[in-house]
């Protein structure tokens, strides 16, 4: 059983004079959510189509950003078996992964010695290495690929994971790796999951021993070197090692966390006399507001990145770039938080100090300076924590720093293990400095932390 409700026309009208706003909406109220998201459609179009994002992504060199990515959590060993007076002769780049004449179960010679045999994985796949012909063997059936002074030349009947590249071949087995066979030497790509040498690299006497071995030769083992202790050899080996460089990326993420400290640290010492010479209510002189404020915009309007690059051409490359840069931005930013903090102080309690008949510098320290303390400690530790993070970008333009660290690794396109690496650093210290910055700042505004 239903009902409907009616009502007269006096108390009709008696509504729409009582809630005309409810009865009687604007047309931007009625029609206002459709227009703006219709127009925030056609921007977001008109973005597609300004910076070709479709284009983009379609000839974006997907398989080689798959590759880094792999690069991440696994590494390559990267022999070249180079052809030299019709032997086959292994060598091996920069960032050797096995120590001289190491027996290596996937990269041996053949019974002969007149070609070299290369294991992918256990279906099979394998390259027999000569200087004329390269045996190609795909899940187990024989690809000849044939050498000439000017061509490496694929067979008829090749399948996929083979492919003719200009005058020379490619051959791909998946994540184990692949195969540049060209007509001077045939470069490896023998891919295994983890980090290779992170701890020791293959001139240390711990390189290659297990877990347990360590630690019984750190604690109860025979010296191995006269000179010093198991522990102190073991430290000092992981720290200069050669392919990993622990010693000098630490000292590199310590010294962006030095820039970030006491640019930080600086920018808020300038910031604080100059917020109260810019706050209206403090310092009566109108002109010298406006000049200190400008001075707040002008420092902050050029981003810490552009004050970087302009100092790093002035002094050369290091942390002092960048701890000015951080300095410069941080004292127009805070300056002006302060500034608007100030601002914003109950008079009764300055007036209250000033009728007692204390000094000017007394009224500011007893009746301002008490109001404003928790929100200065608390932007100084926010923009300490975001300094953190902002060191490592400026550092990658030549402030110093692990940021300039993280660079070289990139730009040799082969030690992105290396970065990622030290991205897992960086993103330690910003989660510990959250956190720390986050305590202190509950404290300071006096709320428990979450």
């Amino acid at each position: 059983m239903s009902s409907v409700l009616t009502i007269d026309a006096a108390k009709r009208n008696r509504l729409l004079a009582t809630y005309p706003d409810v009865f009687h909406r604007s047309f931007m109220q009625r029609w206002g959510f459709p227009l703006i998201s219709a127009a925030v459609l056609v921007y977001l179009a008109f973005c597609f189509a300004f910076f070709n994002v479709i284009p983009t992504f379609m000839n974006g060199n997907w398989d080689r950003a798959a590759t880094y990515v792999q690069d991440w959590y696994s590494w390559r060993a990267q022999p070249r078996l180079r052809f030299q007076n019709d032997e086959v002769v292994a060598q091996w780049t920069s960032r050797r992964q096995y120590p001289e004449g190491a027996d290596i179960d996937w990269l041996k010679p053949s019974a002969d010695g007149s070609r070299y045999i290369v294991t992918f994985g256990s279906d099979g796949d394998r390259l027999e290495v000569g200087p004329s012909r390269v045996d190609v063997y795909v899940d187990g059936k024989l690809y000849p690929v044939t050498i000439t002074r000017d061509r490496a030349s694929l067979p008829t009947d090749a399948p996929a994971q083979m492919q003719q590249d200009d005058n020379k071949v490619n051959v791909y087995y998946g994540f184990a790796g692949q195969a540049e066979i060209r007509t001077s030497q045939v470069y490896v790509q023998r891919r295994f999951l983890g980090w290779a040498n992170f701890f020791f690299d293959t001139q240390s006497p711990f390189w290659g021993r297990s877990l347990p071995e360590i630690i019984g030769l750190i604690f109860s083992g025979d010296r191995l070197d006269a000179n010093q202790s198991n522990a102190s050899l073991a430290l000092d080996n992981f720290l200069n090692n050669t392919s990993w460089q622990h010693g000098d990326i630490l000292s590199k993420l310590m010294q962006t966390l030095v820039m970030a400290f006491v640019g930080t640290l600086f920018g808020t010492l300038v910031a604080f006399p100059l917020a109260f010479i810019a706050a209206r209510n403090i310092m009566r002189n109108r002109t010298v507001n406006w000049g200190t404020k400008r001075l707040f915009d002008f420092l902050r309007s050029i981003d810490m990145l552009i004050w970087a690059l302009f100092f790093t051409r002035a002094f050369g490359p290091g942390p002092l770039p960048g701890i000015a840069a951080i300095f410069f931005t941080d004292t127009g930013a805070l300056g002006k938080v302060y500034a608007e903090a100030l601002e914003n102080i109950d008079d009764k309690q300055r007036e209250g100090v000033k009728s007692v008949g204390a000094a000017p510098v007394a009224v500011q320290r007893f009746g301002v300076i008490p109001q404003v303390l928790p929100v200065f400690i608390s932007q100084s530790l926010y923009f300490w924590e975001s300094n953190t993070r902002s060191a490592t970008v400026i550092g990658a333009v030549g402030a110093g720093g692990i940021g300039l660290k993280l660079l070289e690794s990139m730009k040799t396109n082969s030690d992105w293990d290396k970065v990622a690496y030290m991205v897992l650093l960086i993103l330690l210290v910003v989660f510990a400095f959250d956190n720390l910055s986050n305590a202190l700042r509950s404290r300071v505004m006096g709320k428990k932390s979450h």
